[in-house]
């Protein structure tokens, strides 16, 4: 760490002296890394800084190197910047992300000091979940989109998710399935045009989740893709990110059973006065869209994924016939 963003952290924390403990990671395509910081003297004893620095040669482990990956990366950050100064104050504890000390952003460099989610109890990154763990993310998801139901994403991504159809035009024009290709624009039409919009993590998969050590608390991080959208885009990226194919068609129901009741809980404790029957028909009949919105973008991103599975077909090939009865 240079001078600089030492005298950052020290006049942030109120530390004496500090010390990099580990590299937690580095950053998608070479963006920059993670790091854990001891600190001396100060009531906090470790706090992580998320240095961001835009790379003179870009690279990108799947080959996707284009000027528009680049601007979507550099985007991405700042909408994170966004979320952290103007948004993440308003999460409670029911959905817990780490608290921000200090945020600079110039010179094509972000640092952002950050809460030690490890220290304060949430330290464990689980890679395989019981329904305990399913229901922990569930609940935090429900809980998220209920504090942002109907607020404006101001600085953020306007359609939130990292595989938005108008931020993939590389992808799209390679899918091999013309069929998707082509009813992309109406899934993602049926998207947004949906009535009731919240806040989207959009990047809503279990490696972003840090659980307690009991499993039953957990906070989430990486808001590089946080706007606006409907709950569902995150619910059904979430279950494919923790389950297998059988699971997810096996336990469809019960997913979203839980998610809304879990979501009619959070909305009263918000304060937010909707027409619940609604919103729920509305939403739970969306799942299916917002999992094939998914499928398109991995058809096209890496036809190979092991995600790409006979579920996500079956399900993509009803909601096309819906879509295409309608038109």
């Amino acid at each position: 760490m240079n001078q600089h963003y030492k005298d950052i952290t020290l006049l942030a924390t109120g530390a004496s002296d500090l010390h990099v403990l580990e590299e937690i990671q580095s950053l998608w395509s070479g963006y920059g890394s993670i790091v854990r910081i001891g600190l001396e003297n100060c009531n906090l004893k470790s706090v992580v800084a998320k240095h961001v620095k835009m790379p003179n040669k870009k690279k990108h482990p799947r080959g996707w190197n284009t000027d528009y990956s680049h601007l979507r990366k550099v985007k991405s950050y700042e909408v994170e910047t966004a979320w952290y100064q103007n948004f993440a104050s308003k999460c409670n504890f029911n959905c817990k992300v780490p608290q921000i000390y200090t945020i600079e952003s110039k010179n094509h460099e972000v640092f952002m000091l950050m809460e030690d989610l490890d220290a304060s109890g949430f330290g464990e990154r689980l890679t395989t979940v019981s329904w305990q763990e399913v229901e922990t993310c569930l609940s935090w998801l429900a809980h998220f989109h209920a504090t942002f139901l109907n607020e404006k994403p101001e600085g953020l991504w306007e359609i939130g998710t990292y595989w938005h159809l108008d931020t993939r035009p590389d992808e799209l024009e390679i899918m091999g399935d013309q069929v998707l290709k082509d009813a992309a624009p109406l899934i993602d039409e049926k998207l947004n045009g949906a009535k009731y919009l919240t806040f989207v993590h959009g990047d809503a998969k279990l490696a972003n989740f840090c659980f307690s050590e009991d499993g039953k608390q957990v906070a989430a991080v990486d808001f590089q893709y946080v706007g606006g959208g409907c709950g569902m885009k995150d619910v059904a990226y979430f279950i494919g990110s923790c389950m297998y194919e059988d699971d997810c068609e096996k336990y469809e129901q019960r997913v979203l059973d839980f998610y809304f009741k879990e979501l009619l809980i959070a909305l009263k404790n918000n304060g937010k006065m909707v027409d619940f029957e609604e919103l729920e028909n509305e939403w739970r009949a969306l799942y299916p869209v917002a999992w094939t919105d998914f499928h398109r973008f991995l058809k096209g991103w890496s036809p190979g994924h092991w995600k790409i599975n006979s579920y996500s077909e079956r399900i993509s090939r009803l909601v096309l016939e819906g879509l295409s009865t309608k038109r």
